[in-house]
């Protein structure tokens, strides 16, 4: 129960800064849509026409599974940064919560608003496109949920690089063409990426909004390797947190920026 209260505070707190500052969040709503417009209108003009449909498709559910796992990962990351910048990161070692659990509170407020620009983004870019995804919610969100548990793994690897270093935008930078990468990367073309995080959920999701596939379609297998993969990095991800967090108290980093 105080979980959720906690839950609950993070995410009015996340919907008050996303109000306060609503120009940032347009911007930055803006800013994936137009870089799906250069997309759509490269496969457009120089694609193969017989391939068009499949390809703007693909870059619709491929840009959303970017804006997804971009925004995520950089805000737990932000949040450590953003408290060593205000002089707060050490007051927030106080909470009888444990910070790990404020980070994943936070993480789930942030989720739960972006989750409201995630269906706008998909919206703008399936209107634009006239290219209408077999979304089936029924299927794509428990998939999609057991994905994020992933995402919560890297995320809490990144805190921990926070935690210790404070400034990491650099490491950011570079990131988010791996993670371009990861998104875009179909893992039929490179089977060996079912081991890295969160694409083996982005590929299921793919094919079910694309090829219309249906849970009959999946093996046991792919469901058993989705879940070991998200609760292997998740359990890293904490793990390794927690170590930073201990390194960061023994040499007293928390008071430092």
């Amino acid at each position: 129960m105080q979980f959720l209260q906690l839950i609950k505070a993070n995410t009015r707190m996340e919907f008050i800064e996303m109000k306060r500052y609503l120009p940032n969040t347009i911007s930055m709503f803006l800013t994936f849509y137009f870089i799906f417009l250069g997309l759509f209108f490269g496969i457009d003009v120089i694609g193969d026409p017989q391939q068009a449909d499949t390809n703007i498709q693909y870059a619709i559910v491929n840009m959303v599974f970017w804006y997804l796992t971009m925004m995520t990962l950089a805000n737990i990351g932000f949040t450590i940064t953003q408290e060593a910048m205000r002089g707060t990161l050490e007051q927030l070692y106080m909470s009888p919560y444990g910070v790990w659990r404020i980070l994943l509170a936070r993480f789930t407020g942030y989720l739960l608003m972006n989750s409201i620009i995630i269906v706008l983004l998909l919206a703008a870019t399936m209107a634009t496109s006239g290219q209408w995804l077999n979304l089936s919610p029924h299927l794509t969100i428990p998939i999609l949920l057991l994905t994020i548990i992933g995402i919560i793994g890297v995320g809490f690897m990144i805190a921990g690089a926070c935690v210790i270093f404070k400034q990491v935008q650099s490491f950011m930078q570079i990131l988010q063409f791996i993670l371009l990468g990861l998104a875009f990367v179909p893992l039929a073309a490179a089977p060996y990426l079912v081991l890295a995080p969160f694409v083996k959920g982005f590929d299921m999701v793919r094919q079910i909004t694309i090829q219309g596939y249906t849970y009959a379609d999946f093996t046991a297998f792919d469901f058993y390797t989705l879940v070991a993969n998200s609760i292997f990095y998740v359990i890293i991800g904490v793990i390794f947190y927690l170590q930073c967090e201990k390194i960061a108290m023994q040499k007293g980093l928390l008071s430092n920026y």
